[in-house]
């Protein structure tokens, strides 16, 4: 099971590139970078115009720029653009769509829980910024504060994260 679709995973890794290269880039230098479609990516590349990303240039030396600093961009505002709104499961509304795509909401007994575990998870990725993923040498959190299990699981009291029970 994998979170990210292919167009966040392109859209992650074509900001990659533009931020490693100052005075930017060309959608056929990148498709040939990552040996990718160039149509896939010239449309990425749009769509990230388009949502304050990247910032595009015209004539010969043209091309696109990142339109500002990728520590100033986190993880969860690039996949809530990208992916129309991040939904950990169907349940979850996205900041679009604001419906609830599940028929079962009404009597779910997880639908709580699975909101919370969600809104945890978009927080963690609001903690993360670009700059964290593309920079090695950017200091990075030692460890991410403990997420308490939620109460009343099937293991009882709620712990920490990765403590033994």
């Amino acid at each position: 099971m994998t979170l990210l679709s292919r167009k966040a995973d392109y859209a992650l890794l074509i900001l990659s590139y533009l931020h490693g290269k100052p005075v930017g880039g060309n959608a056929r230098s990148i498709a040939e970078t990552f040996n990718l479609s160039r149509p896939f990516v010239a449309n990425i590349l749009k769509e990230l115009c388009q949502k304050g990303f990247v910032t595009s240039h015209r004539g010969v030396k043209g091309g696109y720029a990142l339109a500002r600093p990728a520590d100033s961009i986190s993880l969860a505002e690039l996949l809530e653009s990208v992916e129309d709104g991040f939904r950990l499961t169907a349940c979850n509304p996205s900041q679009h769509d604001g419906a609830d795509a599940c028929s079962l909401t009404d009597v779910c007994t997880i639908y709580g829980p699975m909101a919370e575990v969600h809104n945890r998870l978009v927080g963690v990725l609001r903690g993360v910024t670009l700059a964290e993923l593309f920079d090695p040498a950017t200091p990075k959190p030692t460890a991410y504060p403990a997420l308490p299990v939620l109460s009343g699981g099937c293991c009882g009291s709620a712990r920490p994260l990765g403590t033994p029970a």
